[in-house]
């Protein structure tokens, strides 16, 4: 191999080695490495004192055939992915992304940053604000309206519809994500295909379909896959919002 050839291997090396080394190993020690424990704990008999005593197949014998919740619990957990995914972490996300840069860039940056509030705040405050929202009370958010302004009886849309309460709680901070997803791919594509849309007459929705959405494809198959991932591991919000459940 000529001296030119391996030099350039060798600095290919040292760069990947300093730009993708420290990633490779958070990516290795916070994420593959816990799976791989998990994993492997998933096979023991360890229990609350944390003691392993032994490898066994009791865990997924019991899961299997003594788990009455285990269909029902997989049912519950797919509807509420499906809905969050569909209706909020893709669909409303690509829709406020759409408004977001069709309005003046100020008014969008403005309405973008509102949005991510509740991103940027810790979960309990998140969790206690919906809490006031859905208190069955007169006193929450939701019934001063349906009492005060429908003139309705309150109602306990934490206990009698807590599936609900959590798709929206997760839903509208996680469109979030997906507006600033979404809004760069927007701006990443070039302007002269809006104004050949334009001048061939096409209008705003033709635009929408022929130009912006064929654009977005890659962006909405990643936020697609992402989200799903995320809301299969999602935790804090409905434990701080139901508590485990209206029968817990």
């Amino acid at each position: 191999m000529p001296d030119f050839a391996r030099a350039q291997l060798r600095r290919q090396r040292i760069n990947f080695g300093l730009f993708l080394g420290p990633a490779l190993v958070l990516l290795a020690v916070f994420f593959v490495a816990p799976v791989i424990i998990d994993v492997i704990l998933a096979f023991t008999d360890m229990g609350r004192t944390l003691a392993v005593g032994k490898f066994t197949l009791e865990n997924f014998e019991r899961m299997v055939t003594r788990d009455t919740r285990l269909l029902g619990a997989l049912g519950i957990t797919f509807i509420f992915v499906l809905t969050t995914l569909g209706v909020f972490n893709v669909t409303f996300a690509l829709l406020l992304a759409l408004v977001t840069t069709a309005v003046p860039r100020r008014l969008g940056a403005f309405f973008r940053a509102v949005w991510l509030l509740p991103r940027m705040s810790p979960s309990v405050v998140y969790a206690l604000l919906w809490l006031w929202v859905v208190d069955p009370n007169e006193r929450g958010l939701l019934n001063q309206i349906v009492v005060h302004v429908f003139d309705m009886p309150a109602i306990d849309l934490r206990n009698n519809h807590p599936l609900l309460v959590i798709i929206l709680a997760n839903g509208f901070i996680g469109a979030s994500l997906g507006m600033l997803i979404f809004t760069s791919a927007i701006r990443s594509i070039p302007e002269h295909l809006f104004h050949a849309a334009r001048v061939d007459g096409a209008g705003s929705l033709a635009i929408v379909r022929h130009v912006t959405l064929p654009a977005l494809r890659w962006p909405i198959s990643y936020m697609t896959i992402h989200q799903s991932l995320s809301l299969l591991v999602s935790f804090e919000y409905i434990l701080l919002i139901t508590a485990g459940g209206p029968y817990s």
